[in-house]
């Protein structure tokens, strides 16, 4: 208890931090909703061909708009402030959000799927650049940390809800974005901006303003890469999770929505595992997150029954635990105070790229291997493929 006691008083500016942790959800959250909707979807468009791939492309295609407009987000994040574009993306998150409950067509959700990826881009830019602002390395990890412990929660209620929800309106899955605006209005309330208290990293020691420096390209790429890597092995259950699950028997989306919610429990286990190895080297952290990763595809890919799906399932939720406080962590060590907006802007990029390319690339392992869980089965031989080069790396001494 005391050690409870002694993490939740570290905790700085507790409201700041509740609100920034809670909204930096609102993208992950939205795709982990749609999961148990997919084949609700697919049925409603069954007049549709090309339905089974257009609907979780569709699911992924927030990422598109992500990938391309984070960066410039990020360059309007250090010159006008975190507070107003933050503010401006919430309220459009929920009102791009929520459209697909007012629209019949295929083409038009796309849109607003298109345009939702716009106010994804800006809020997650934002928020991952606040956690640098408010607090210190020790700080980050805290409240990295206790974003690990609220997801599985969050996540878990929300795909419940959403698999009841299904049932009764097949796009009543949309309903999750209007959380954006109670989110909204504690923004207004509580959030500010960074430089009115003396942001970590944005002085020196004389009080004064850092010179400026020249934009870390070489590191930058080096996370963009690794973070596209990551990304497209995150996604590959969160967006084909019902699918993947049909195969073993598991069609009914209740059933579904209530077999996975134990598992996602697991994130718990992945952010826990996170702040025990936190003060060891990224390599290691990214090591050891694609190890849990590639074994948990694998194993759903060459699950025979639900139980043995739903065991899989455990190990990767343990590593979705991890992935996201793991890849911040490490890009926040990165960036100064003068770069933050930007180079968190280029990591928004490539989390969300491969967002929107994920879909696509297990569509074509399906075809492929001619079942989903042979397109699991691949994806988790190549993050096991990832681990054994991490690791290869660091018995050489190079770390990142």
């Amino acid at each position: 208890m005391n050690a409870v006691r002694a993490f939740f008083h570290d905790l700085t500016l507790k409201p700041q931090g509740m609100v920034v942790v809670i909204a930096a959800f609102l993208p992950i959250i939205a795709i982990v909703a749609m999961g148990p909707a997919v084949p609700a979807m697919i049925a409603h468009f069954a007049s549709d061909p090309e339905a089974r791939a257009r609907i979780p492309a569709m699911i992924g295609a927030p990422g598109l708009t992500m990938a391309l407009l984070a960066p410039f987000a990020g360059l309007l994040v250090d010159k006008f402030g975190r507070r107003p574009l933050l503010l401006a993306g919430t309220l459009s998150y929920g009102v791009f959000g929520a459209a697909p409950l007012l629209l019949d067509s295929l083409d038009h959700i796309y849109a607003s799927r298109l345009l939702l990826g716009v106010s994804e881009g800006i809020i997650l830019t934002v928020v991952n650049t606040l956690i640098g602002d408010y607090w210190d390395d020790k700080g980050r990890r805290n409240w990295l940390f206790l974003q690990g412990l609220l997801g599985p929660f969050i996540a878990g209620i929300v795909a419940l809800i959403v698999g009841y929800a299904t049932t009764l309106q097949w796009n009543g899955v949309f309903y999750v974005y209007l959380i954006a605006f109670p989110i909204w209005v504690a923004m207004v309330v509580w959030i500010f901006e960074p430089s009115k208290a003396q942001s970590h990293g944005a002085l020196n020691a004389a009080g004064t303003a850092p010179a400026k420096t020249p934009f870390p390209w070489g590191p930058t790429l080096t996370i963009a890469v690794v973070t596209f890597f990551f990304s497209m092995l995150y996604y590959v259950f969160i967006i084909n999770g019902s699918l993947v699950f049909a195969e073993v028997g598991v069609t009914d989306s209740r059933a579904y929505a209530a077999i996975i919610f134990v598992p996602q429990l697991f994130i718990l286990a992945g952010a826990v595992l996170f702040r025990l190895i936190a003060h060891r080297s990224y390599t290691l952290q990214i090591g050891v997150v694609l190890t849990l990763l590639g074994s948990g595809l694998a194993g759903m890919g060459l699950a025979t029954t639900p139980t043995m799906m739903a065991a899989a399932l455990i190990i990767q939720q343990t590593a979705a635990g991890m992935t996201v406080p793991t890849l911040i962590g490490w890009a926040q060590t990165k960036f100064d105070f003068q770069h933050r907006g930007r180079g968190m802007g280029i990591w928004t990029a490539a989390f969300f790229l491969a967002q929107s390319q994920s879909p696509r690339l297990v569509h074509a392992l399906d075809t492929y291997a001619g079942s989903m869980q042979g397109a699991f089965l691949t994806a988790g031989l190549v993050g096991l493929a990832g681990a054994l080069c991490t690791f290869t790396l660091l018995t050489m001494g190079k770390r990142a």
